[in-house]
């Protein structure tokens, strides 16, 4: 074998010039891509060949590292992780593998040798938007610690054709286009045509006695389709290591029925074709409330079982005759219940497949599975139709109803209380329809269930799943989310990585808690002065991108009032958006009154078929175009709603924040990470005593955050004595002018009761989310915050104690504990004859 890589490698370039790091090498490399790999020149490169050119250089220097790696992992015979998650945001990919190589300087010099710029490229990747938000983002970090981190581990999810919706704004309101991601390629997979694996759907199951006498069952008559891989490699910031990201697409088994062809009928031929790969074809927005839909659970399954199939495949390959050691090689982490179909999926392929019995199966089974719960809101908890699961997976509602079966059986005590908790545990919930409660399911098959903040964790424990917290309590367990400072710090804002480096050295990037370094620099004038020329130039830089995205000139030293997530009722977006009308109204009241210049900033996407959380956007929109043409405003507020929120605006509206908006209602948010991403770069947080934040008050002290309404038992006390929001509608004049001048059509008079339903929804129907109950807590609050920001020193001193405190919100300190609580892996170091070198 070493005489055959021997002889490979006389074939392939030169070290020097595949793989050099040096700016000759790349600027070589380019130039090769340019020329053999798009078939361009100088004269018809377009801007995107030039982005191509340089990814594929790039990309070069990925793949030597990443053949190695793999090769190590088996030869070590490392056990892995495998996270599995429906969402993988990933954002762009040039910056961020350009940063971990640690050749963005030197690729930065070469294109500039050819006469371009390195950001402008940058500018031309089409976002990765294989997610909505916190979710498909974590995913995402967590793969970039894992491989700093030299932490063997493979992630796996979908390739959707399309993405996230592409959002539009037209006279206000959301509208949706398909994000054709691919039209144009991706240059950084690899596709693997040779890894197909069969997928099935519907079908019956056939009992049968084997051989043996013993009864067995074999799923038959099914439909199927195949599962392609795609491969994109991960690397780790200044490692060797280099993971990858395995996403399945489907294909049809038949290009198409030649027999229909050869007939004429052209649409029919291929009809079973599209239809097949239908199943990759969108991501679904969300908007937590679960919609039990069948082309979602066939999603779910398609990738699963291809996952499955996958590392089962790779494991024969390490251990051919030893099946029973497979909870010894492979951690599976389900991120949230989306995957949670391969609890059934692994029992039925150790039980009907490689004829295992029930108990030596459901051993591996546990001892293999972790799942992550991301959300209490209980109308976002999976739970599929028994009718569904039956026509779409008939094995695998078996397979549930047996690992059921034995559950309650093993935990019943026949005592007179017994039934209601039998009920709550069971993984089948009763009722007209039956459904199969996913989360159940994940709890019963894992060895480990995790919350992703502190709070988050105890909710799980206390309400959510206490019975099954008192019969497992080991189980339980919290991992405070976390995210990676190469993309979130070192990449999105260079000029303060750069003022910190200079500072404290370069540790940080991968020990988040060496900023603490910077906390007796708190109170240096001189380097308080740095630090907030740095924040001027971010928002003078950002104030650019929002006259050209929304035409709009705003004040650069005005407060940047940063909202930026999901558009959802409990994230109170609307809250914020009283708060504006309340600032408006008290300018108007007193034009020439010394006002403290803020610009208020929203973007996100509502899920498409989420019409209060649309009609939210409109408002906000509607309220824009009112305040920001009002000659009496001028430049002391402005509103802007920045459309297509994604990972690369993010980056830049992250750097210029003053102010981040986490004002969630207590008690509804599981973490949250852009909290954290603002406070690494900066900017301070206002929020509420919710999911994460309450880690981020910990670390930073409550003199540097400001907080404020009702903590999470406030809110449930407030709504068990019997909530009336009008009450407070009726008793503070400030609240009650803001909601009747929208209700009366102030800010859409070509149509007066165009909002009525938000406000019937605060008014007359329960105000869920305690928007009115919090208003005057968090008018007052900001209240404090105008004033602060007018003192520059104090707000220095707050804003570098923010950054100096974030240590524990990398997603390496959360990877580090997944590791050693959950997973029982150990990181494997990868040799290499041409290592990375740092050539910043």
């Amino acid at each position: 074998m070493k005489n055959v890589r021997n002889q490979f490698e006389k074939l392939t370039p030169s070290k020097n010039e595949m793989q050099g790091v040096d700016v000759d090498s790349l600027k070589n490399s380019f130039i090769n891509h340019l020329e053999y790999s798009l078939g361009k020149d100088f004269y018809s490169a377009t801007n995107h060949d030039l982005y191509a050119s340089l990814s594929l250089a790039a990309r070069d220097r990925l793949t030597e590292r990443w053949l190695e790696t793999q090769q190590t992992y088996y030869n070590t015979f490392a056990k892995r992780v495998y996270y599995l998650s429906l969402e993988f945001l990933m954002g762009r990919a040039l910056g961020n593998n350009l940063i971990n190589l640690n050749i963005y300087g030197a690729a930065g010099e070469a294109a500039k040798l050819l006469g371009y710029d390195l950001e402008n490229f940058r500018e031309i990747e089409w976002d990765a938007g294989l997610g909505n938000g916190g979710l498909g983002r974590l995913a995402a970090c967590f793969l970039d610690s894992l491989a700093t981190l030299e932490y063997p581990a493979i992630g796996y999810g979908i390739r959707y054709d399309y993405g996230i919706f592409f959002q539009s704004i037209v006279n206000g309101y959301q509208v949706e286009s398909a994000d054709n991601w691919l039209r144009l390629g991706n240059f950084w997979e690899f596709p693997r045509p040779e890894l197909q694996y069969p997928i099935h759907f519907y079908g019956e199951v056939q009992e049968y006695v084997d051989d043996s006498g013993k009864t067995k069952y074999r799923w038959i008559n099914t439909d199927t389709i195949l599962a392609m891989a795609y491969d994109t490699p991960v690397p780790g910031y200044g490692t060797n290591t280099v993971n990858h990201l395995r996403l399945w697409s489907a294909k049809a088994t038949t290009e198409f029925n030649l027999e229909y062809f050869n007939e004429g009928d052209y649409k029919k031929a291929v009809l079973d074709k599209s239809s097949s790969e239908n199943v990759t074809k969108v991501l679904y927005p969300n908007d937590n409330i679960f919609e039990g839909k069948e082309l979602r659970l066939k999603q779910e399954y398609f990738f699963v079982s291809a996952t499955i199939q996958d590392i089962l495949a790779k494991h024969k390959k390490m251990f051919p005759d030893n099946i029973k050691n497979f909870a010894d090689m492979a951690a599976i982490q389900l991120n949230d219940t989306h995957p949670a179909i391969g609890i059934p999926e692994l029992m039925r392929i150790l039980i009907d497949i490689k004829d295992l019995d029930w108990d030596t199966a459901w051993d591996i089974t546990t001892k293999t599975f972790a799942y992550t719960n991301h959300t209490i809101l209980p109308e976002a908890l999976e739970k599929w139709s028994v009718p569904l699961m039956e026509k779409v997976l008939p094995r695998h509602l078996q397979i549930i109803y047996q690992i059921n079966d034995k559950f309650l059986k093993s935990v019943s005590t026949g005592g007179p209380s017994d039934y209601h908790k039998m009920q709550n545990i069971s993984i089948i919930e009763e009722g007209e329809v039956k459904r199969v409660r996913m989360a159940n399911l994940a709890i019963v098959g894992s060895h480990s269930i995790n919350g992703v903040a502190a709070l988050h964790s105890e909710i799980l424990k206390d309400s959510l799943f206490n019975e099954f917290y008192k019969i497992w309590p080991e189980k339980f367990n919290n991992k405070t989310n976390g995210i990676t400072q190469r993309r979130w710090l070192l990449l999105c804002n260079p000029e303060l990585a750069d003022l910190i480096t200079q500072t404290i050295g370069d540790k940080w990037a991968t020990d988040l808690y060496e900023l603490k370094k910077l906390i007796p620099y708190a109170d240096d004038k001189d380097f308080q002065d740095k630090w907030m020329a740095v924040k001027q130039d971010n928002k003078n830089k950002f104030v650019e991108y929002i006259k050209a995205r929304n035409n709009l000139d705003i004040d650069a030293k005005s407060l940047f009032d940063v909202q930026v997530k999901r558009m959802h009722e409990y994230k109170r977006q609307l809250l914020n958006l009283l708060h504006a009308i309340h600032l408006y109204n008290k300018i108007k009241d007193n034009p020439k009154a010394d006002h403290m210049p803020r610009t208020i900033v929203f973007s996100g996407k509502a899920a498409p078929g989420y019409y209060m959380a649309k009609l939210i956007i409109k408002l906000i929109n509607s309220v824009a175009a009112i305040v920001n043409e009002d000659k009496d405003v001028g430049e002391k507020l402005k509103i802007v709603f920045l459309r297509n929120y994604a990972v690369s605006n993010a980056e830049k509206i992250i750097p210029a924040a003053d102010l981040s908006e986490q004002i969630s209602t207590a008690g509804t948010e599981a973490s949250g990470t852009g909290n954290m991403k603002f406070a690494l770069n900066g900017a301070l947080t206002i929020g509420t005593l919710d999911g994460a934040n309450i880690e981020i008050l910990e670390e930073v002290g409550d003199e540097n955050i400001f907080i404020f309404g009702m903590n999470t038992e406030e809110v449930h006390k407030l709504k068990s004595d019997g909530y009336n929001p009008m009450a407070f509608y009726e008793s503070n004049p400030d609240l009650k002018r803001i909601v009747d001048q929208i209700w009366n059509g102030y800010f859409s008079p070509e149509q007066t009761d165009l909002f009525r339903p938000i406000m019937q929804s605060l008014l007359y129907q329960g105000d869920h989310y305690c928007v009115l109950a919090d208003f005057k807590s968090y008018a007052d609050k900001q209240a404090e915050i105008s004033k602060a920001f007018t003192d520059k020193r104090k707000w220095a001193k707050m804003s570098i104690l923010n950054t100096a405190n974030m240590g524990k919100f990398s997603s390496d300190r959360t990877i580090h504990e997944y590791a050693k609580d959950i997973w029982g892996v150990k990181p494997v170091k990868v040799g290499l004859n041409n290592p990375c070198t740092n050539s910043k």
